[in-house]
């Protein structure tokens, strides 16, 4: 296994806090699999240069040479205490598992092999070929859960402004890579930054997805809402993701390559 140098972990815009905290993270990861651990990759916010502490996970997939019920039992007694760092409970995958469930989540996997971060070990997505061939049914699949999910949820709150405050931010978290799984049914370049991401699907589909960014908007804090502008952004923001539904499966699907 190759030992990732100090200076090779340093990740733009990640506080030193927290590059910190993933250092030791490792460190104990290590020490507690030893050999068995082939790969430990960082993905997520914390890659793409949106990590907010306080808001955001750290996403981890540990590549391991066997998984069984003792490895699972191994890790989550670290979990105790890194779960209270935002470290959630990590993808676990071999290597066959890696191939076989890329097959099967084209959208998800496409995500981590455009923007991750070796933390330690080696890279499983080096000459790694994810299926595009099924990710319009993905996307379409996804923006429909979503929808169904999220009315459940409206309900589930009683309809309350506390409630959905919550709940937009925990739904815009899981559509931003849907959304970036239409840029690339429309061939459009990766972008980072998922505000930019909303704006551009929005102009490429001819889409009022105001209802959208303003979910993002508010999960980063950087706008607040009363009680009566609640309801009105939640019905803007399903109406937007029925809409993007809408069009994408009017969209032509990839070919396979």
């Amino acid at each position: 296994m190759r030992n990732i140098g100090l200076a090779e972990r340093v990740i733009d815009g990640l506080s030193n806090e927290t590059q910190t905290l993933l250092q030791t993270y490792v460190k104990e990861v290590k020490a507690t699999f030893g050999d068995q651990l082939e790969g430990l990759l960082l993905y997520g916010s914390a890659v793409r240069g949106e990590f907010l502490k306080g808001r955001s996970n750290l996403n981890i997939l540990l590549l391991v040479s066997a998984i069984d019920s003792a490895v699972l039992k191994q890790y989550s007694l670290l979990h105790r205490r890194w779960s209270q760092e935002q470290v959630v409970v990590p993808l676990f995958l071999t290597e066959e598992e890696l191939r076989m469930s890329a097959a099967v989540f084209p959208l998800e996997f496409l995500e981590i092999q455009e923007q991750h971060r070796v933390l330690d070990g080696r890279d499983p997505f080096i000459g790694f070929h994810v299926k595009a061939d099924r990710l319009k049914e993905a996307v379409v699949q996804g923006l429909t859960s979503h929808m169904l999910r999220l009315r459940q949820r409206y309900i589930e709150g009683d309809g309350s402004s506390e409630a959905t405050t919550i709940l937009l931010p925990l739904s815009i978290t899981s559509t931003i890579p849907l959304l970036r799984g239409v840029r690339r049914l429309l061939g459009r370049p990766p972008l980072s930054r998922s505000d930019a991401v909303i704006s551009d699907v929005g102009e490429q589909l001819n889409l009022d997805l105001q209802g959208l960014l303003d979910a993002w908007l508010l999960k980063r804090g950087q706008i607040s809402l009363g009680p009566h502008e609640v309801p009105r952004l939640f019905d803007r923001y399903l109406q937007a993701t029925i809409l993007v539904a809408r069009a994408v499966e009017q969209l032509p699907q990839l070919e396979p390559r």
